[in-house]
């Protein structure tokens, strides 16, 4: 009879750490009890997990489990091989895992008072099946020592370094890869794509008429980078914060760390080297005003991630200030002061996409006919055609503001000819009414910014107006 075959949790079966889930999943749910995981720690780290682990409710059916390893036991256990599941992660949530997968017969885990990890779980082991008398499959530099005293090691996606010194052990049976994280994965992360909406910062440039005023032009592209790095920093924080929700959604469930492609200690690093750089790169080169509106941009951003964004209302304005904070910090970065209308413009028109955002999200959870609140959210289904009306009505007062901005002294300063401004209206009456149309249909993209930029239709009205603005002008 075949000695067991035991089984690593985190980084084997699992493309994923429980310990910093659940860390990061108490951190969202509790943020004002962020210190309180330190002063646990300083009781031992089996006492960390024992808390955390009862402090939070991770929900095991959506976690990105390695099906290369799940096929290996499932022939395993075809075999009429026992499979046991050994795991530094605490025993509570151990057992939810082998529960939700039905693939184990036994669980070794950590306790509130021992840590099952390198040399404990290889004593344990021992204790229980003999020397060499099991089989093990692990990741890390930690299994080291389980895979000395084990009959056959079978490694899971470890690095170059672990993999050569677990070969040099003499026992390895079989090496058990899937697809590696690649470049896509971290522009995914990076969410580079979304760059896109940093360009607000230039529209303070154009609608000043500067753009041939060379060392203008030069601070808004350092000031484009600066707001970048630092978006993308915020996008890998919200990704590790938001990994439970994402992974219920039919489509954030694939983003690199939701998924596993990425793993969390990379986005933990990644994030404060992203916002560091972007500060640094502020303070060197820019105005400390411009340093300021960045820093605003980044605490409004954190707080949408970490509550706002669960508000009715609440959200949907936090998020129409996030893309007119673009706006001002765009003025900021060129020392060139704020437009009443163009701020009032920027309200009400990022006001009504951060609505379409909204409703493209409850059309998708109707059309799956779900009556319960959006996860995440503050919004039912049954809500869609109020958000309808609110987001039209605050389009189309964008455009009202628009047309009052043609008839004030400033603007004939700086148009020849403003009255030809008032094309600008129907055109924008026009988009914003497709918009919703397209909406209502179920036919846009979650994030209406970016699907205009991949629009035809979208991308001729921005090219007829800004024709209109230079015949104005």
């Amino acid at each position: 009879m075949e000695p067991p075959l035991v089984v690593d949790l985190d980084g084997t079966l699992l493309r994923s750490d429980l310990l910093i889930e659940t860390g990061l999943e108490f951190l969202r749910d509790k943020p004002l009890r962020a210190l309180a995981p330190l002063q646990w720690l300083l009781q031992g780290k089996a006492a960390l997990k024992h808390e955390l682990a009862h402090a939070t409710n991770t929900d095991m059916s959506v976690l990105p489990y390695e099906q290369s390893v799940i096929e290996f036991i499932e022939a395993e256990r075809g075999r009429g091989r026992r499979v046991i599941l050994a795991t530094a992660s605490h025993h509570l949530l151990a057992e939810r895992v082998a529960a939700h997968l039905g693939l184990f017969d036994e669980v070794i885990a950590s306790n509130a008072e021992r840590n099952l990890s390198a040399q404990s779980k290889r004593d344990a082991l021992i204790a229980s099946f003999g020397d060499c008398g099991f089989d093990y499959v692990g990741n890390s530099r930690d299994d080291l020592a389980v895979w000395g005293a084990a009959r056959h090691a079978y490694i899971v996606n470890a690095s170059r370094d672990v993999e050569r010194r677990a070969r040099k052990v003499g026992n390895v049976a079989a090496v058990l890869d899937s697809d590696r994280s690649t470049p896509r994965d971290w522009m995914k992360a990076l969410r580079l794509h979304q760059w896109l909406k940093n360009l607000l910062i230039f529209v303070p440039l154009l609608a000043a008429h500067l753009y041939t005023d060379v060392t203008r032009v030069v601070e808004a592209i350092l000031a484009f980078l600066c707001f970048g790095l630092c978006a993308s920093s915020v996008y890998i924080l919200n990704d590790l914060l938001d990994l439970r929700d994402d992974r219920h959604h039919p489509r954030k469930r694939f983003r690199p760390f939701a998924a596993g492609r990425l793993s969390i200690p990379a986005g933990l690093v990644a994030f404060p080297v992203l916002l560091v750089t972007a500060f640094a790169l502020a303070l060197w080169m820019l105005p400390p005003v411009f340093t300021a509106g960045l820093a605003t941009y980044y605490v409004l951003t954190l707080a949408y991630s970490l509550k706002l964004k669960r508000l009715m209302v609440v959200d949907v304005i936090a998020l129409a200030g996030l893309y007119t904070t673009r706006v001002i910090v765009g003025s900021f970065a060129v020392e060139i002061p704020l437009s009443f209308w163009l701020l009032a413009f920027s309200m009400f028109i990022f006001l009504s996409l951060a609505l379409v955002k909204r409703y493209a999200e409850l059309f998708e959870a109707r059309a799956r006919g779900s009556k319960k609140r959006a996860r995440g959210r503050g919004y039912f289904p049954s809500d869609l055609e109020m958000i309808a009306s609110l987001g039209a009505a605050s389009g189309y007062m964008a455009v009202m503001v628009l047309a009052l901005y043609i008839n004030e002294v400033r603007t004939a300063q700086l148009y020849r000819r403003p009255e030809i401004i008032w094309f600008c209206c129907p055109l924008l009456l026009m988009w914003i009414s497709r918009v919703w149309m397209l909406a209502h249909r179920g036919r846009m993209h979650e994030d209406p910014v970016l699907f205009a930029v991949h629009d035809r239709a979208s991308l001729a009205t921005t090219a007829l107006l800004a024709l209109v603005l230079w015949v104005a002008k």
